[in-house]
């Protein structure tokens, strides 16, 4: 079987996610042609770094993505450090001719997620932005249903991304609340996610309206604290934040349908509630992620005696990602449910077979720019508290 040998950029939360993926993706995905490899673990800080390749199982270390592309025994790079670097990293990786593994955003601006676009186009490599909700099987089913045109013509989006863990003004400054690096807050943190679920499952998205909102303007700055693994404790001096906590925006979409999101880190109660409803001209259905096995999906077609919202447990091998292509279950038994690690699973699954087959998967970085797109806009018309029609890409 031949390997794709991997290079990690990043050992905090992503890092454990993707790391926690390459580990147990032959596993559940036994016809995979190819083996990933686990090679070498890339970071700054010398004893994290050292101390989280032995927790996670790589097998070397680096201190420099630039001598990680450069061996000659790395085929892909997988970039999970914070916003900032993603398209410097994901450029220098494509440059030394590696297969590309972004996690979202693609970058904190429109301009450079389309350098970095160019660069893996120049380069010839598969190149895969991380969307991970996009392998929920049961949002998978709702692409499968679009495809049918199972909604008939859309008339609605609305999503919503509620998170509450930023509310207290002792939460640190961490990089998430500083615009040089993170390029914004909720809107591409979580909002990102929503857009890029619309453009997959709607279409595109012409112009949108946006408002944002900072509630809490200085943190306490933050010191690294739990041996890397994504925490941080309060310093005492205190700093600016200039992301957004919330946002609210409206968008048109190129096939006539309306869109509504919200995406916030002050919903008390709501740890991560990313949820999307899709009304059309023949049903409609209903996806929440605190519920990831679910589907709520109403068929205007039922008769009149029995109509309403039907839930589907979406863990029949015959849904997506869930069967063996010979037959009987992936993961586990019907109804005994897989959980937010088996997202990543499934993407790199996806991303390890379009390296065996040249076959590039979504979202690629083209893709992402149209996502990058809608978040320029939306800062657009949050500054000119006008309706802004989203750049072409």
């Amino acid at each position: 079987m031949d390997e794709v040998r991997i290079a990690l950029v990043g050992y905090q939360f992503m890092g454990r996610a993707h790391s926690n993926a390459y580990r147990q993706v032959q596993f559940f995905f036994p016809e995979l042609k190819v083996k990933p490899v686990m090679r070498v673990l890339v970071g700054r800080k010398k004893d994290l770094v050292r101390q989280m390749a032995e927790r996670f199982g790589w097998e070397e270390v680096e201190y420099s993505l630039e001598a990680a592309a450069a061996r000659e025994d790395i085929d892909l790079v997988d970039i999970t450090a914070p916003n900032d670097v993603h398209a410097k990293l994901a450029i220098a990786a494509a440059k030394a001719g590696k297969h590309v593994f972004c996690e979202k955003p693609l970058a904190t601006s429109l301009a450079d997620a389309k350098a970095a676009r160019d660069a893996v186009k120049k380069a010839g490599v598969i190149n895969v932005v991380c969307h991970n909700y996009r392998r929920a099987p049961a949002v998978s089913l709702v692409r499968k249903m679009m495809e049918n045109e199972d909604l008939g013509e859309v008339y609605h989006w609305r999503a919503l991304y509620l998170q509450d863990w930023a509310m207290s003004p002792s939460v640190p400054l961490m990089w998430r609340f500083q615009k040089r690096v993170a390029g914004s807050g909720s809107l591409g943190d979580l909002m990102a996610h929503s857009i890029d679920l619309a453009l997959w499952l709607v279409g595109d998205i012409t112009s949108v309206a946006c408002t944002m909102k900072t509630w809490i303007k200085q943190r306490p700055k933050a010191v690294a604290v739990d041996g890397g693994l994504g925490g941080a404790a309060a310093a005492g001096a205190m700093g600016k934040v200039d992301v957004d906590d919330g946002v609210v925006t409206l968008a048109e979409f190129a096939n006539g349908a309306l869109g509504t999101f919200e995406a916030t880190r002050f919903a008390a109660g709501h740890k991560n509630y990313n949820w999307f409803e899709i009304n059309g001209t023949k049903g409609s259905v209903i996806f929440n992620l605190e519920r990831m096995n679910e589907l709520y999906y109403y068929n205007g077609g039922d008769p009149a005696d029995r109509t309403g919202f039907r839930l589907i447990q979406v863990t029949e091998p015959c849904h997506p990602y869930m069967g063996l292509p010979g037959g009987g279950p992936r993961y586990w038994p019907t109804a005994h449910i897989i959980g937010y690690e088996h997202t990543f699973i499934n993407t790199v699954a996806d991303v390890l077979n379009g390296i065996a087959t040249g076959q590039n998967p979504e979202p690629s970085f083209e893709t992402a720019c149209r996502t990058q797109a809608v978040l320029h806009a939306c800062e657009e018309a949050a500054k000119a508290r006008a309706w802004v029609k989203v750049p072409k890409v």
